[in-house]
């Protein structure tokens, strides 16, 4: 049973995947919103997981790394915000790298600089490989480069849910990183990086790809001093990726497609009346999703034609969901709008078919508003895509293990 960490837990996605599993068990998880004084999502978070290690409602700059320490765990997990992750040197020169105040990227690199988990799985949205607009991919490099500086070796995948067989249309870009005396690194060090993101790395075998040719890659090294790739290190990233060392490898895959649940296999029937748009919405919701072609004014002076495509409506229900946005369930152009097929009626969808959308169980979010259970669901991850790294984890752990019964003195070495 592997221990793990799940870092700004929100209502529990990560943890649900992996323990869905039977080989991780959660000792410490922490959930924290400063904006807001109720906490709806630790709430949500405790209750589903009551009784199941410590539950965790603090800043996390405030946690004290040597208390988790203490806890053993070998897998650190979570989801974090898209923020500016440049870096600079101390003014007295003495402390090293200062990462920006408040960025919570630093917080995962302090807690993993002295718990020394043997992997890391992480979540984000598929823009950071190109954030940010001035200087693409430094944000992503300075990442890769600080996971270097601790002695991990790190891939990347770009995932689409629905292409993986999954209710939703959403993006996202997932990050793993392996301690590099773990056996699954030693045991490859001589695969090319191409092989590795096609079939032997991490991604490659809970995700496959086509084994085509002619796909956008290069491969490039990084300098030791991440100041200096903080100050000048631009690169574009594709949407699957391997750095060991300072090599850093990147490729344009296509997935092996698998069949999405359609929008309309997670429907309810005998939906609450609340659900229900009026003449005066649906008439809103038609200029919404409808093309536009809108004369503006910049703060110059300047003036312009905004334009926007159309949007279906309702919603295709043959085709997996579109990316679920915190925004749901009010009169928003993202907002999923469906023909209810037992009243011939359209409607927002329901919290409990947003929680279908990610994959989590049936009122999973009982208990807040709708506008939270909305908000909370529209940040949340799709589940069944963690539950597939996390056989990958233990399919990585068990090589690992059965090295170390070849070699038990193997362990000394590290």
């Amino acid at each position: 049973m592997l221990k793990a960490i799940e870092l700004f837990a929100g209502v529990g996605g990560f943890r649900l995947g992996l323990e869905e599993t039977k080989g991780f068990e959660v000792v410490w998880g922490n959930q924290w919103e400063p904006s807001k004084k109720a906490q709806d999502a630790f709430e949500c978070y405790a209750k589903n997981f009551v009784g199941k290690g410590i539950h965790s409602n603090e800043d996390i700059a405030a946690v004290d790394e040597k208390f988790l320490k203490d806890l053993n765990a070998e897998v650190i997990v979570g989801g974090f915000p898209c923020q500016d992750y440049s870096v600079a040197r101390s003014l007295s020169g003495e402390k090293g790298i200062q990462g920006k105040k408040g960025v919570l990227f630093w917080e995962i690199i302090r807690l993993a600089t002295e718990i020394k988990p043997k992997y890391i799985l992480l979540e984000n949205v598929d823009r950071l490989l190109k954030s940010p607009s001035k200087q693409r991919g430094r944000d992503f490099s300075i990442m890769l480069a600080s996971f270097r500086d601790l002695g991990y070796s790190v891939e990347w995948r770009v995932i689409n849910a629905a292409e993986y067989g999954q209710a939703q249309r959403r993006r996202r870009i997932f990050i793993f990183a392996v301690r590099n005396d773990i056996q699954f690194i030693q045991n490859r060090l001589n695969i090319e990086d191409s092989v590795m993101l096609r079939t032997e790395g991490f991604f490659a075998k809970a995700f496959p790809v086509l084994d085509e040719e002619g796909n956008k890659f290069h491969g490039f090294t990084f300098t030791d001093d991440i100041v200096d790739i903080s100050d000048n290190f631009s690169k574009t990233y594709y949407n699957s990726g391997i750095m060991r060392d300072n090599r850093v490898y990147s490729e344009e895959l296509t997935p092996q497609y698998e069949e999405p649940i359609t929008l309309g296999e997670i429907l309810q029937s005998g939906v609450d009346e609340k659900y229900y748009l009026n003449e005066s919405a649906i008439e809103k919701f038609k200029y919404l999703k409808g093309p536009k072609k809108i004369e503006r004014t910049a703060a110059n002076g300047h003036q312009y034609i905004f334009s926007e495509g159309g949007m279906a409506f309702p919603e295709s229900l043959d085709k997996p969901g579109r990316t679920m946005l915190t925004s749901e369930g009010t009169a928003n152009r993202s907002t999923h709008v469906v023909l209810d097929s037992e009243t011939n009626r359209i409607r927002f969808l329901t919290p409990v078919e947003c929680e279908r959308l990610n994959g989590f169980p049936d009122h999973w979010t009982d208990g807040m508003s709708d506008r939270m259970r909305y908000f909370c669901m529209g940040n949340a991850l799709v589940v069944g895509l963690i539950n597939r790294m996390g056989y990958r984890i233990l399919e990585i752990e068990k090589e690992d293990i059965d090295a170390l019964k070849i070699n038990p003195l193997q362990m000394s070495l590290f």
